[in-house]
């Protein structure tokens, strides 16, 4: 993978360098093949990560339960598998052209 996200079918792969303490949730910019994905919670236990995917479930029009954390739950590297996203965040969105 050459950037931080692709398609399996239907399912977005999206590679992710969470920044967890962060004042507000939101989606930043690609850093190499990672996408910056802030959480404004603390990580211990990998809640940052839960909150993270509670964040991104809005984000992308998906229920919470369509987002399969693949590795990562309790590292700031992490890979998400998103299940037939409903909504691309605009940084997807003009790439995925």
């Amino acid at each position: 993978m050459n950037t931080f996200y692709a398609w399996d079918g239907d399912t977005l792969i999206l590679n992710i360098l969470g920044s967890p303490n962060a004042k507000v949730d939101k989606i930043g910019k690609p850093k190499g093949n990672q996408l910056k994905v802030s959480a404004a919670a603390t990580p211990r236990g990998g809640k940052a990560t839960n909150h993270m995917v509670k964040f991104l479930a809005k984000e992308f029009g998906v229920k919470i339960a369509d987002i399969e954390v693949v590795f990562g739950q309790t590292n700031i590297n992490k890979q998400l598998r998103i299940a037939s996203p409903k909504t691309l965040p605009s940084i997807i969105a003009r790439l995925d052209r």
